[in-house]
């Protein structure tokens, strides 16, 4: 399974053209079912509709995603995707700002027409999947 994600993920972010801003690999997250096991406590975003888990992993984050609610986007994508799975890769940029710039002039489409406040309290764009070989990419100010 790890491979076929890496394999998504490498695909999604080559079709947003972000491989050209030399991004750093912030998370990866995962939906999961409330109740599944998680390894530190859970921190709720009520703004975002989700609670979360970050696990560290060296350099880099696996972050777990778990519904706040019905109309939470990630409860939707959970009846979509009944055992959970990757939900979205965030990619770090050093100006976030220059980066969406870049990327409305590449005619990708952004999910919000400003950036918000992410779970690391710094501003985060995500990117339609749909111009992005299916992934959501999330980008998030380093």
């Amino acid at each position: 399974m790890a491979s076929s994600l890496l394999k998504v993920a490498v695909t999604g972010l080559s079709r947003c053209a972000l491989h050209t801003l030399y991004p750093q690999l912030n998370h990866v997250a995962i939906s999961a079912r409330p109740g599944e096991s998680h390894i530190s406590a859970t921190v709720p975003l009520p703004e975002h509709g989700v609670y979360t888990v970050f696990v560290e992993l060296g350099n880099t984050k696996l972050e777990l995603l778990y519904p706040l609610g019905e109309k939470s986007p990630i409860a939707g994508f959970l009846q979509k995707n009944k055992a959970g799975g990757m939900h979205h890769i965030c990619i770090e940029v050093d100006d976030i700002n220059a980066a969406i710039v870049y990327l409305k002039e590449k005619k990708i489409r952004l999910l919000s027409p400003e950036p918000p406040i992410g779970a690391h309290g710094k501003p985060v764009m995500f990117l339609h999947p749909k111009d992005c070989g299916g992934v959501i990419v999330e980008i998030e100010q380093a």
